[in-house]
């Protein structure tokens, strides 16, 4: 089970097991989509609808939490639907929410906030009381960025530059760099408010509400009424890193971005409290990485050590593949402490088939 937050915080040297399914330990699952429930083109990741349905069937509330802030939650829960996830827009929690709550409590309501972004962080501000504009020369009393799609025109970054500079308090919903699409990877919105920064001399940054900031958190929890949440998400410089820094534990699925050379070379706060393949792993148990008090760790049929500059796995025939990785980890976080794990963790991975 759950370990208390200061123990996840501090002490995050080996995955964490659980007696139970992850869905019966938990009230609600607060999901990632990109690389967890879809793949970037939108087509639903395998196992995705099955699990998630079998853990709503159980209890377990889903929610789902993206960091784009492009589509309305309306369209993200119509589309969520469309692949056999039954979802309402009540269920969809975005960045773009998260940031205009941010706004709305700096500034009075019936503000007018220049909107650098999609339809979606409009419908947000609306939510909010805040009136959305397009021009730096509209008085406003914020700018908001946020992803507005590859065909966002160029002269929107000018209009944040020009109010930015004008000294208009600025706000991102969100600074990933990079964002999955169909065709590989593209530049995010935080690579658009590296534009407006630059423009504006480098002098200026926005709040952030996204993930891994606080603000994405509370508004999640603010609204599905989360008691015990699980994080589970792809990315570990927000998914699992927004849940270090909201103090919830986490659920890494290896279906996106994270690979298990990576996972292994995380720093405190990009380390899971569970690691599963895919969806599937919220429907059962998590086995305990435990110490052999030779140095090592042993998960299942596995053990992992350090041996010179290397990562060392010994395993039996038929042993489970994650039950080698959970034992990878605890050896290689253990090792590293407080920073990042340099070991060669080639020939260990190989054992594994990775």
């Amino acid at each position: 089970m759950a370990r208390d937050g200061q123990e996840r915080r501090t002490e995050r040297s080996r995955p964490g097991g659980s007696a139970v399914a992850l869905s019966a330990a938990y009230d609600t699952a607060l999901l990632d989509l990109d690389g967890v429930v879809y793949f970037a083109g939108g087509a639903a990741i395998p196992y995705a609808v099955e699990a998630l349905g079998a853990a709503r069937d159980g209890g377990m509330r889903l929610a789902y939490v993206t960091n784009n802030a492009l589509r309305t939650p309306d369209a993200v829960a119509a589309h969520l639907t469309e692949l056999g996830v039954p979802a309402a827009p009540g269920d969809v929690v975005t960045s773009a929410q998260a940031v205009a709550r941010l706004i709305a409590e700096d500034v009075p309501e019936g503000s007018r906030v220049l909107v650098v972004g999609g339809e979606g962080l409009r419908v947000a501000l609306r939510e909010r009381g805040l009136v959305p504009v397009e021009s730096a020369d509209d008085e406003p009393v914020a700018v908001v960025q946020g992803y507005g799609g590859p065909e966002m025109a160029w002269g929107r970054f000018a209009e944040a530059a020009y109010a930015v500079g004008r000294g208009v308090p600025w706000y991102a919903s969100n600074t990933d760099l990079t964002i999955p699409g169909a065709r590989g990877i593209g530049p995010g919105n935080g690579a658009a408010v590296e534009v407006v920064r630059i423009a504006t001399g480098g002098r200026v940054v926005p709040r952030v509400a996204g993930k891994p900031q606080p603000p994405m958190h509370r508004e999640t929890v603010l609204r599905t009424g989360a008691e015990r949440p699980l994080v589970v998400g792809d990315r570990l410089d927000t998914d699992i890193e927004g849940a270090f820094n909201g103090g919830v534990d986490s659920l890494l699925v290896l279906t996106g971005v994270t690979d298990v050379a990576t996972l292994l070379a995380a720093v405190p706060e990009h380390r899971p409290t569970y690691v599963a393949a895919d969806l599937r792993g919220l429907l059962v148990g998590q086995p305990e990485v435990e110490p052999d008090g030779d140095g090592g760790f042993r998960c299942g049929g596995w053990r992992a050590s350090v041996s010179g500059d290397a990562l060392v796995l010994e395993g039996t025939a038929g042993s489970d593949v994650l039950d080698g990785v959970r034992a990878l980890c605890g050896a290689a976080w253990t090792w590293a402490g407080a920073g990042a794990c340099g070991l060669d963790a080639g020939k260990a991975l190989a054992r594994l088939g990775l």
